[in-house]
């Protein structure tokens, strides 16, 4: 069973950074689309950002020009600047071998709490 790990969440100020790292357990597992989904309580669950093999990409509307997905090979990761403290939440990892937007595989998720 190919696992998701995620690392790189925690605690920050608004206006700094995080980067969030994400790395598919089996590296020879075929991958399409990787990306990362977020909650807040009382909230739905959203994609945040996706990337797919070959350069397709979603980005929700209010992290454009704020966050950057990028991926090598089986690891994805989410660069989060000018962080603001609407973007706290449980951030997860997910991959699919075929489906778009990437919802087959999930990672346990990682608390980003963005505070003063």
């Amino acid at each position: 069973q190919v696992q998701l790990m995620e690392s790189g969440g925690g605690l920050v100020q608004p206006g700094g950074s995080l980067r969030l790292s994400c790395a598919a357990s089996e590296s020879r597992y075929s991958i399409y689309g990787m990306g990362w989904y977020r909650q807040a309580p009382g909230k739905q669950r959203e994609l945040v950002a996706a990337l797919a093999h070959g350069g397709r990409t979603n980005y929700l509307n209010s992290v454009k020009g704020r966050f950057t997905i990028s991926r090598d090979k089986n690891t994805v990761y989410l660069q989060m600047d000018s962080l603001k403290p609407e973007d706290t939440a449980v951030y997860y990892c997910v991959a699919d071998r075929a489906n778009w937007p990437p919802r087959e595989l999930w990672g346990q998720g990682t608390q980003v709490t963005v505070s003063s």
